[in-house]
């Protein structure tokens, strides 16, 4: 059987759906970013691959080259306004251009209102809200450039429905969603689409040791219709909806990846 990897390689660079765009991802090395940027790579994207872990992006950035890939690695801590600016600097030097922002770095913590630290709070918020509005602010420029682009806000089901726990994270996850929508109007009319993807239990690092513990009795995975959890590259493949031409006229929605968690 032929890969999906080799099927791409067989179509012509034109024919890819991100051929010729440039594209940053934060928190590339996870589960999702690392997902996100393969697909990218593969569907004809130079990507910019950002984390706070410089030992996992160098293996990264090795593996999208042999995809074909151009690839520019970087250290980036999204809470910094410092960071950020240098990032979309060294990507305009590089590429002189950028098209697609994902913004998926995060962080989680799983207490609720009266066990959240005030530490544990601003950590969390730095990271999932701050460093996506900084990371819309800094690249906007190069983005509204583009004429085309489209911003990718990774939020949650936490950032939907509640859960009597995880407050940082929920706080800040239902901050991305509604930041979304208004940078969505915001731009509109000025060349930048902005969208928000919601994963629902997918198993990435993040969660595999509570999966490997709980197995199909992980209680999220039983209120999951479908009854088990998400891979990576089913997330990734939403993002590389909202990433090509295909959803021009997407913006300010809401892409939920759960197996049916949210629907009841």
């Amino acid at each position: 059987m032929t890969s999906d990897i080799d099927l791409v390689g067989m179509r012509g660079t034109a024919d890819r759906e991100l051929a010729g765009k440039v594209a940053l991802i934060t928190g590339a090395t996870g589960g999702i970013g690392r997902a996100t940027a393969e697909l990218f790579a593969r569907e004809g994207a130079s990507v910019v691959v950002t984390d706070i872990a410089d030992g996992a992006m160098e293996e990264l950035a090795s593996r999208l080259e042999a995809f074909g890939a151009e690839v520019l690695a970087a250290r980036l801590d999204v809470s910094s306004a410092e960071n950020w600016s240098e990032v979309v600097e060294l990507t305009r030097h590089r590429f002189g251009r950028l098209d697609i922002l994902v913004n998926l770095a995060g962080v989680v913590d799983w207490p609720g209102i009266e066990d959240t630290t005030q530490d544990a709070w601003e950590r969390v918020i730095a990271v999932n809200q701050t460093g996506t509005w900084l990371g819309m602010k800094t690249a906007m420029p190069l983005l509204r450039a583009s004429g085309k682009a489209s911003i990718i806000n990774t939020s949650s089901v936490l950032g939907l429905v509640g859960s009597g726990a995880a407050a940082a994270y929920q706080a800040s996850k239902g901050a991305v969603r509604l930041l979304t929508k208004t940078a969505a109007v915001e731009y509109a009319t000025r060349g930048v689409r902005v969208n928000s993807v919601h994963p629902g239990v997918i198993a990435t690092p993040m969660i595999q040791d509570l999966l490997d513990e709980q197995g199909d009795e992980q209680p999220d995975i039983v209120r999951t219709p479908m009854r088990r959890a998400g891979v990576p590259a089913e997330v990734a493949s939403a993002m590389l909806f909202l990433a090509g031409d295909g959803s021009s006229f997407v913006t300010g929605t809401e892409l939920v990846v759960d197996g049916g968690l949210t629907a009841y």
